[in-house]
C-alpha cells in the first residue's frame, strides 16, 4: 500500500511546512552557535532536532505546538550547556573534547594518532590541504574539539597556540 488516505498526506505536506518553518525560526534565534562545527553534545541535540522534526511530520497524535516547543527546549539545553561550558572549566571538560597534537615539528606523534584512531593517510591529506608539501615543513598538526584537522606551518617558534593542546 503507498498511503492509507490523502487527508494523512495533506497532513504531511502541512506539518512539514509549519514545523520547517518553526525549526528555522529556532534555530535563527539560538545563534550562530546552532550551526556551528559540532561537537559531541552539538552533535546530539542535532539528531535529536532531526528525530523531532520526523516525529511532529510522520506521527499523527504529535501536534505541532508540541514539536515546537521540543525544538524550543533542545534550543535552551544547548544554549545553558554552552554558557556553562564557558563559566566553568570542570563542565567544560564533561562536555568538550580536548584538541590533540598528533604532528610536532614535522614528526608524526604515532601514540596520539593511534589514541584518536587518525592515519597518516587523513594527516598527509590535511597537510597538503595546507599547501604544504612535506612534513618536515610542519610546525604542528592538531585533532581539533570539532573532529577537523589544523595545520601550523613550522618556523613560527614558538608555537604559543598549543598551550591547551593535550600531548
Amino acid at each position: 500500500m503507498l498511503f492509507d488516505n490523502l487527508q494523512g498526506l495533506l497532513r504531511v505536506v502541512v506539518m512539514s511546512l509549519l514545523a520547517y518553518a518553526g525549526l528555522v525560526v529556532v534555530l535563527r534565534l539560538a545563534g550562530k552557535r546552532a550551526l556551528a562545527k559540532l561537537n559531541a553534545f552539538d552533535l546530539v541535540v542535532t539528531v535529536a532536532l532531526g528525530s523531532t522534526l520526523a516525529t511532529v511530520l510522520l506521527i499523527q497524535n504529535v501536534a505541532l505546538l508540541e514539536g515546537l516547543l521540543a525544538f524550543v527546549m533542545l534550543a535552551l539545553l544547548q544554549w545553558a550547556v554552552a554558557r556553562l561550558s564557558i563559566a566553568s572549566g570542570w563542565f567544560r571538560s564533561l562536555v568538550r573534547s580536548t584538541p590533540r597534537l598528533l604532528v610536532e615539528d614535522g614528526r608524526l606523534c604515532a601514540e596520539a594518532m593511534r589514541q584518536e584512531r587518525v592515519t597518516r593517510g587523513e594527516i598527509d591529506a590535511a597537510i597538503r590541504a595546507s599547501g604544504t608539501g612535506r612534513i618536515e615543513d610542519v610546525g604542528a598538526v592538531v585533532l581539533e574539539t570539532d573532529g577537523s584537522l589544523s595545520v601550523i606551518k613550522g618556523g613560527e617558534k614558538p608555537l604559543t597556540l598549543l598551550r591547551d593542546v593535550r600531548r
